[in-house]
């Protein structure tokens, strides 16, 4: 990628406007039936990044075109290294309450299988999809889980073409989903704090960070424990995840979506 790209003034200007001006605005708490939606930050900047994408609105081009807002997307991953190193300095200190909910951690895990108990059924029954609901539903469609769907079928196969569909849509809107769905459970009080921060850990640094942040704000006294945990289960994803999928998710994948099509014989579709 062109390094003028990565250091064109009119992106880096955006950046600091709309961290300021989300900044500024702040933690806005909204009563909802019995708990509170807590709008943080992240969303006002979710909101004014989209009304400026010149993908969306041409004229935007003009402000930011579209070569400089194909380099933003890398340095996501850059900007988010400071937060994951936070996880790290928490996790240290509290070592004792991780051991201790040790097995949680684990079996959480088996959690991510989720996606595809409740989502294949739907895709394939509701909304008739093909094969492309294989790879759109045996994970959340995170980066380990492309490389296996990559390696398996190819990414130009319809399951490489449903991974990355959803890896898409979880990268635009998955992040804003996430941190105002913990901070309203969170609010609600009927699942033990530690509980949603473990279920913070995805495997996905953005998601992680906003959700975290959502359930630190929302139990500011357990802040550095919450991230610990957040940060033990995310680590615990990245080891143990990918595993589930290859050897748990996608073989039962490949099973149901059998029986929903009523046995109908496999095409196997590789990339050349």
């Amino acid at each position: 990628m062109d390094l003028k790209l990565l250091l064109d003034w009119r992106l880096h200007l955006m950046v600091i406007v709309t961290s300021m001006f989300s900044e500024w605005i702040g933690i806005v708490r909204i009563p909802l039936g019995p708990g509170t939606l807590l709008l943080l930050p992240l969303l006002y900047a979710f909101v004014i990044g989209v009304l400026f994408n010149p993908h969306l609105f041409s004229g935007m081009g003009k402000i930011i075109p579209k070569p400089v807002s194909h380099a933003a997307g890398p340095i996501i991953l850059i900007a988010i290294l400071p937060f994951i190193a936070k996880f790290g300095s928490t996790i240290g200190p509290a070592i004792e309450q991780i051991i201790a909910a040790g097995p949680a951690l684990i079996l959480q895990e088996l959690g991510n299988l989720g996606t595809m108990l409740l989502a294949l059924p739907f895709a394939v029954l509701v909304l008739k999809m093909g094969r492309e609901a294989v790879g759109a539903t045996y994970s959340i469609a995170r980066e380990p889980n492309i490389a296996i769907i990559s390696d398996r079928y190819g990414l130009r196969s319809p399951e490489g073409i449903g991974i990355m569909g959803v890896y898409v849509v979880g990268t635009m809107f998955g992040t804003l989903y996430f941190a105002l769905m913990a901070g309203y459970i969170a609010s609600l009080d009927i699942l033990d704090i530690r509980a949603l921060a473990m279920a913070c850990g995805v495997g996905s640094g953005s998601m992680v960070a906003a959700c975290s942040a959502a359930l630190a704000e929302a139990v500011p006294g357990s802040r550095d424990e919450l991230l610990a945990f957040a940060g033990a289960s995310n680590l615990l994803t990245y080891a143990t995840g990918l595993y589930i999928s290859l050897f748990i998710a996608l073989p039962i994948t490949e099973w149901l979506y059998k029986r929903l099509k009523g046995n109908a014989p496999k095409e196997v579709r590789h990339e050349s």
